[in-house]
């Protein structure tokens, strides 16, 4: 992927500023000249930072899900196995789930969405092309990372605990089990990811040279794709991996 492209567009900073405070002109200006390394970085480094500081929350909540069902565990797969599970989460490395598989695994979604998204504003439209596509959504997940994984931190460190931590509408119903499927399904409807798909219809509004309610429903509709893909992952991850 190449930053090569013709026409002025904005500073960094302007940039960066500009995904909050003036996203209209943002993304017309990212389908102009579509840069995308420095807010990839800032993205990446930003999640890094945030599932490096969650690691220990994270693990200490696995492991105590996964005592919870101990007997039935035991029963089904013996004492030896159950033992070898438990030294498995425990020995997790911090620093490699923080620094590089997250990232891989973020990197992997932003290349698979937006080539999704291009597939579909290309049946739509005859313009656009994928490093558009790309740098708009890298620069809308701008959202998620610094807005949103603040306020997530937050409630991490204030509880101690990633259990019942959430920006979606899970957080209206605490009473819900943690990790039952009302949970995960409700989790789905995350304000920051609203807001973040919200921009990238701007983006591939201006994109493809389609109006903006067009952008917003290709966008909204990889929401909820990916909303999808992530309840049942968090209900498979349940099930399977505890």
């Amino acid at each position: 992927m190449g930053q090569a492209y013709r026409g002025a567009g904005l500073s960094f900073v302007r940039r960066l500023a500009g995904v909050f405070f003036r996203p209209a002109r943002t993304f017309q200006s990212l389908a102009d000249r579509p840069v995308w390394v420095g807010a990839l970085v800032i993205v990446l480094v930003s999640g890094a930072a945030f599932s490096y500081l969650v690691f220990p929350f994270v693990q200490q909540d696995r492991l105590l899900a996964f005592k919870d069902t101990a007997a039935g565990f035991i029963e089904k797969h013996g004492e030896d196995q159950y033992a070898a599970a438990v030294a498995r989460i425990e020995g997790e490395s911090r620093a490699l789930d923080a620094f590089v598989v997250r990232p891989m695994i973020a990197l992997t979604i932003f290349l698979f969405i937006s080539l999704i998204a291009l597939g579909v504003g290309r049946a739509m439209s005859y313009r656009g092309h994928y490093l558009q596509v790309f740098s708009c959504f890298i620069h809308a997940s701008l959202v998620t990372v610094i807005p949103g994984n603040a306020a997530r931190l937050a409630k991490i460190l204030a509880r101690r605990s990633t259990v019942h931590v959430s920006t979606g509408l899970a957080a209206l119903f605490p009473g819900l089990p943690a990790g039952s499927a009302a949970h995960a399904a409700l989790s789905q409807a995350d304000f920051f990811s609203l807001w973040m798909y919200g921009l990238f219809g701007l983006g591939l509004a201006a994109t493809f040279k389609v109006g903006v309610k067009k952008g917003l429903a290709i966008s909204y509709a990889l929401w909820l794709f990916s909303g999808l893909a992530g309840f049942a992952f968090a209900v498979a991850g349940k099930r399977f991996f505890l």
